[in-house]
């Protein structure tokens, strides 16, 4: 879980999707990790009777990657195929306790499937992982989380709802581990696991006497049910804690909101936020699913003028730098050292400079070019 490559791995797996209303993009990167633990999963219109309904997830893996990867492939139908979703009415509204219930039992039916599996029960393979999901009926959203990955949904131009993380040292979650006969140390179950809840990691789940959910480790997830406001929901958005890690609740929904401003090109967003994390310092894995509601921000002239004016400006402020500073002046690490001290106007906000890395570097391209041949 601590090993780190000597440069991080940029290249990205994306998706992209539309349907019920709804658009998505999905992007995921392995980062500075030696492995990609991360998974995904998107889909609009579900199987059976629900075609109006979608559903997304992200799986933060670890130590290996088998259970987030099975967990892409299998949480969906661990969901659905039981008994109270089986029995869901299209057009019903749904705030009775059914579908909680009915989402939790799925979660605990799928870590009953991983325990089977042969290279989990021979002890082979000790990896486990974090999930979020997203099941967006016509009326309701359900959010579910295990873990630390996190969702959070925007409305009406503020966070309306996020997830909590589960971590081994918030108190409830403190007080299971003990009654377990754990520990918290350094903020980790008996000083390892950073997770209070996951899927797999069934070395923390073998405490005799004690249910699925009275464990170490529990793999019960905590459901949230939002009610949709068409006019006003403009998007909600899931992430792994390699996001989460260097961007709060707010400035990632500020970021994403004031990007969409510029293009509607969800899977160019997802890129951004996870260069712009990347940039700030994350060193995990990174995975986001960005889902647009209809009242999501449109493109606005006025901000790409904006944006066209900022580059303007930084071009400027990258040229007086360069030419005013030490030979050392010319390196991207300098220049966003030297700007990141600056009170620049009309930065994306949530990401600020670090947003701008890759048009920086592209500044510096040209400038470093141009000075060259104006020497020849």
């Amino acid at each position: 879980m601590g090993a780190f490559l000597d440069k991080p791995k940029t290249d990205k797996h994306t998706e992209t999707g539309s349907g019920n209303g709804l658009r998505f993009g999905l992007s995921s990167m392995q980062g500075w990790r030696v492995e990609m633990e991360d998974a995904h999963c998107a889909m609009i219109g579900l199987p059976g009777q629900l075609p109006n309904w979608s559903f997304f997830a992200v799986f933060d893996g670890h130590a290996g990657a088998r259970v987030s990867a099975y967990c892409a492939e299998k949480l969906l139908e661990a969901i659905i195929s039981n008994d109270d979703f089986c029995n869901i009415e299209e057009g019903v509204d749904l705030k009775h306790d059914g579908i909680e219930s009915g989402i939790k039992a799925g979660f605990l039916r799928l870590d009953e499937q991983l325990r089977a599996l042969p290279e989990i029960s021979n002890g082979e393979d000790k990896s486990g992982s974090t999930a979020v999901c997203a099941l967006v009926s016509p009326r309701q959203v359900f959010f579910a989380n295990c873990g630390d990955s996190r969702a959070a949904y925007s409305r009406g131009g503020r966070v309306a709802v996020y997830t909590r993380d589960h971590k081994p040292g918030n108190p409830g979650e403190k007080k299971r581990i003990q009654d377990a006969g754990g520990s918290v140390m350094i903020q980790r179950v008996n000083g390892s696991l950073a997770v209070s809840r996951a899927l797999g990691d069934f070395e923390y789940k073998n405490v005799p006497g004690r249910g699925p959910c009275e464990q170490l480790v529990s793999p019960e997830p905590e459901v949230f049910i939002e009610s949709r406001d068409r006019e006003n929901d403009e998007f909600l958005v899931l992430a792994c804690d390699g996001i989460w890690d260097v961007m709060t609740n707010e400035e990632l929904c500020d970021f994403i909101r004031d990007r969409m401003r510029l293009t509607d090109d969800l899977e160019a967003i997802c890129n951004y936020v996870i260069d712009t994390c990347l940039s700030k310092g994350s060193r995990d894995n990174m995975s986001i699913v960005i889902v647009a509601f209809e009242g999501a921000p449109r493109v606005s002239e006025e901000a790409k003028q904006k944006e066209v004016e900022l580059d303007k400006r930084l071009e400027g402020k990258v040229r007086e730098i360069i030419q005013s500073g030490p030979p050392e002046a010319a390196m991207l690490q300098y220049v966003m050292h030297m700007l990141a001290v600056e009170d620049i106007e009309g930065l994306p906000p949530g990401g600020g400079i670090n947003a701008k890395r890759s048009a920086i570097e592209d500044i510096i391209s040209r400038i470093n070019a141009s000075s060259s041949t104006n020497h020849e």
